[in-house]
């Protein structure tokens, strides 16, 4: 393991929060939820960019100025919606006010968010490869930040895996099965941090917590890039069809108690994967679940208070 990937990794600690309620909270809302986070233990926190959603950039600001310890992760900032320059330069606009705190991770998105932009989805290895080189080219006439940046992609299939590892701190995944993290970390190598998003629904009772677990994969299943890497790892179209089988939704998505779901993410660990950054899912998914976390912790025991 590189100095760098064990250094990010240690930062992060193993387990972190990754939560889309936060982006449709007043800013008041989020610094409360920030703060119990923290107190809980738990060393980052993970926000989407979304289509209507908080700017990432901007986003990120409230966070880390609600927290004192807190990292912040992109993930992820959407590369259609800034040019690199822009990208490169908000990145380091944090980094120098919060030293060691922000991680920026950036991706392609999906090919009906970027028409909805007016953009054109296409050649991603190419597009993200390109956008990279210009990142680095960037002038930049503030204070440059003291350390570099840490810098993740988001990545499912290999190439954009070997590309994260090679012009990256890392990669970022979502909506996978802990296969998936067996099969980033080959193609990742040992230098390169992996950071996994796991969906979990903190409920026994199954009715329930099915139905917040149906509506939650259905809408991933429904965009190419997520279907066809469960493809690529062997899921059927029968599998994929009608919201997805109760087999897929089991393995991409773990609903029960908070003992389950930490041995999901023990899981991942075991697979692979330096840090993995929990979303739980609420019937309400305005709710920042902090009860929810403040369970989890209970249950991750040791992967909290060793980090």
């Amino acid at each position: 393991m590189s100095g760098r990937r064990a250094a990010l990794s240690a930062a992060l600690g193993p387990v972190g929060i990754w939560s889309f309620a936060l982006q449709t909270r007043a800013a008041a809302e989020e610094r409360a939820a920030l703060a119990e986070y923290e107190s809980l233990g738990y060393r980052a926190t993970w926000y989407p960019e979304s289509l209507g959603s908080k700017e990432a950039f901007a986003h990120a600001a409230v966070l880390l100025a609600a927290s004192r310890r807190m990292m912040v992760a992109s993930g992820i900032a959407n590369i259609y919606a800034r040019d690199p320059m822009a990208m490169a330069n908000g990145a380091r606009t944090l980094t120098e006010a919060y030293p060691g705190r922000f991680v920026l991770g950036i991706g392609v998105s999906h090919a009906p968010s970027v028409a909805t932009r007016g953009g054109s989805y296409e050649r991603p290895i190419e597009r993200m490869t390109a956008y990279l080189d210009a990142m680095e080219a960037a002038a930049y006439t503030g204070p440059p930040p003291a350390e570099p940046i840490p810098l993740v992609l988001a990545a499912l299939g290999p190439r954009m895996l070997e590309l994260a590892a090679a012009r990256g701190d890392g990669a970022h995944s979502y909506f996978v099965p802990v296969e998936h993290t067996a099969f980033a970390r080959a193609r990742l190598g040992d230098n390169a941090l992996l950071a996994v998003e796991q969906t979990a629904v903190l409920d026994t009772n199954p009715s329930r917590s099915r139905d917040v677990a149906k509506a939650f994969v259905a809408r991933y299943l429904a965009l190419p890039n997520y279907a066809n890497n469960l493809r690529r790892l062997g899921w059927s179209d029968d599998d994929l069809a009608d919201g997805g089988s109760d087999r897929l939704l089991d393995a991409v998505l773990i609903c029960g108690d908070a003992g389950a779901i930490a041995a999901r993410v023990r899981e991942h660990l075991d697979a692979g994967a330096d840090h993995v950054c929990v979303q739980l899912r609420a019937p309400d998914p305005r709710d920042p679940c902090l009860v929810g976390y403040a369970e989890l912790r209970a249950a991750l025991g040791s992967l909290i208070e060793g980090s």
